[in-house]
């Protein structure tokens, strides 16, 4: 299933985007699309929805089309298309490819991931090869170096494709099949190749052999008897794919074709333009060091991908168990229900929320910031919906002053100040962890302030046996212990509906 326009539409980073959507327990259902949409911050709502009522719906939805799930955009009488591949229907053909089921959506722009890329680098080292190659050699050597990196970037949009991450380049070559990317004549013959030499494919070599001959087209014209050499023996494998295309496949591959063009080319330019030199010995014994190098790159990056992928898909297997809901609140049902005495001191959020959040912590616990972290995100993101209680450990026994007059500040900012203020302060504290700052963001505080109620509220986190922090406890009953408190974020959805809980 590939959703490349839509991801790229909607901004999202693509690998956590699949990652995320794999590992959902309902995977490959609406359910866990609209999940996923969430989880990485496009809030959406989901309807069955008849055709007759689309006329209502907004200019952008997600909608399955094809079946695929795709971005819809209406242009006057014509919809847009993004899913596997960009197209433009009428109302009526889109009616007819349509499934019911449509996704409103709301984009955060705020949770954007930025994602960095390698091209620009590969880019300025062949723009680098290029200039050097016009400045210093003659026409025919920069040419030739030209289709050497012609050849770099075509083979790397393919080893690339293998590995998930589709070349909208090679997309537009190639073309679709009843718009599938995935069955077009070129990923036909890619995918499908059965040559496997330590792990490498036919077009796995193809980039080997391309920055190979970059790096010798560097040396032209020392080097040019070496690289007619080479160039005579691509011959065979010129003659390979044209043999597996029209016998074995029996459909020509764009790509290949234009690979097969590069590769006519530079025997020709090798044969016939470029200076006869005499054999030297130490020279053809260099030149097989950007060969292996090459070899040794390219195969260490094939494995290393490959495993990264496997694990990748191992993980996202185990993790739609991990991921089950119901999984989940067994697990967090089996732990007994502590009812406290106290759920009024250091409470915020909406105080007629089903759901309400415990969190038993310490100021000076390194680990307590993320828990905290957590809490705030989750008010932040549902403020309708949850409250929650921030159950400080502290004792008047044997505590230092700065514990104490920090103490002091939160209540002083919880009972004078507004909740958001309040939460900011805590937030300061562990970014920050200096008194002195939090006094002076805080303000004068005239007299101490009473601390009884917390002192109180933290005996009866004692008793409860609530001493290790952080804890989170949810509707009394403790994060199950078998979940990283982070995985919280996948379950509130399904913690906020469920009228058990």
């Amino acid at each position: 299933m590939l959703l490349d326009k839509l991801i790229h539409h909607l901004k999202l980073d693509k690998q956590e985007f699949l990652f995320q959507f794999n590992s959902h327990p309902n995977y490959p259902s609406a359910l866990a699309f609209s999940d996923t949409l969430n989880f990485l911050g496009v809030k959406n709502d989901a309807y069955e929805l008849d055709k007759e009522y689309w006329d209502e719906l907004p200019e952008e939805f997600i909608a399955i089309v094809d079946n695929s799930f795709s971005l819809v955009k209406k242009t006057g009488t014509q919809y847009s298309i993004y899913s596997d591949n960009t197209k433009t229907l009428n109302k009526e053909d889109l009616h007819k490819k349509s499934a019911d089921f449509v996704l409103l959506f709301e984009k955060d722009h705020s949770e954007q991931k930025s994602t960095t890329s390698y091209k620009p680098f590969i880019y300025a080292i062949f723009a680098l090869i290029i200039v050097y190659s016009f400045l210093n050699q003659n026409i025919y050597a920069a040419l030739f170096n030209v289709l050497s990196l012609l050849g770099v970037y075509i083979s790397l949009e393919i080893f690339n494709q293998k590995f998930g991450n589709t070349s909208t380049v090679i997309g537009s070559i190639c073309g679709d099949t009843a718009g599938n990317q995935n069955v077009n004549s070129c990923n036909k013959i890619i995918h499908q190749d059965k040559t496997s030499i330590l792990g490498l494919k036919f077009s796995d070599f193809s980039l080997i052999y391309f920055a190979g001959l970059t790096a010798l087209g560097l040396f032209l014209p020392a080097t040019s008897l070496i690289v007619k050499g080479f160039t005579l023996a691509s011959v065979i494998a010129i003659g390979y794919s044209l043999y597996i295309q029209a016998f074995v496949e029996k459909t020509f591959c764009r790509i290949c074709l234009i690979i097969i063009s590069v590769l006519v080319a530079q025997l020709a330019i090798s044969l016939f333009l470029f200076e006869n030199v005499s054999f030297d010995a130490k020279t053809s014994l260099l030149s097989l060091l950007p060969w292996i190098l090459s070899f040794t790159m390219v195969l260490y990056l094939n494995n290393t991908l490959k495993d990264k992928e496997n694990i990748q898909k191992a993980n996202a297997k185990n993790l739609r168990f991990k991921r089950n809901y119901e999984l989940f609140k067994k697990e967090l049902l089996e732990n007994e229900k502590i009812n406290f005495t106290d759920n009024e001191t250091l409470f915020v959020g909406n105080k007629e929320a089903k759901l309400h959040i415990s969190i038993v912590s310490n100021p000076y616990c390194g680990f307590c910031k993320d828990g905290h972290k957590i809490v705030e995100t989750l008010l932040e993101k549902y403020p309708d919906d949850i409250s929650a209680q921030m159950r400080f450990n502290y004792s008047n026994e044997n505590q230092n002053e700065k514990f104490t007059n920090l103490i002091g500040d939160f209540m002083f900012a919880y009972k004078n100040k507004t909740e958001k203020e309040f939460l900011q302060l805590v937030e300061y504290w562990f970014e920050t962890r200096d008194e002195s700052k939090i006094s002076q963001k805080n303000g004068k505080i005239s007299q101490p302030e009473d601390l009884t109620a917390l002192i109180e509220m933290s005996a009866e986190n004692k008793i409860a046996g609530l001493n290790f922090t952080p804890i989170i406890l949810i509707n009394g009953r403790q994060f199950p212990d078998l979940y990283d408190r982070e995985d919280i974020y996948y379950f509130i959805d399904e913690l906020i509906e469920d009228e058990e809980i």
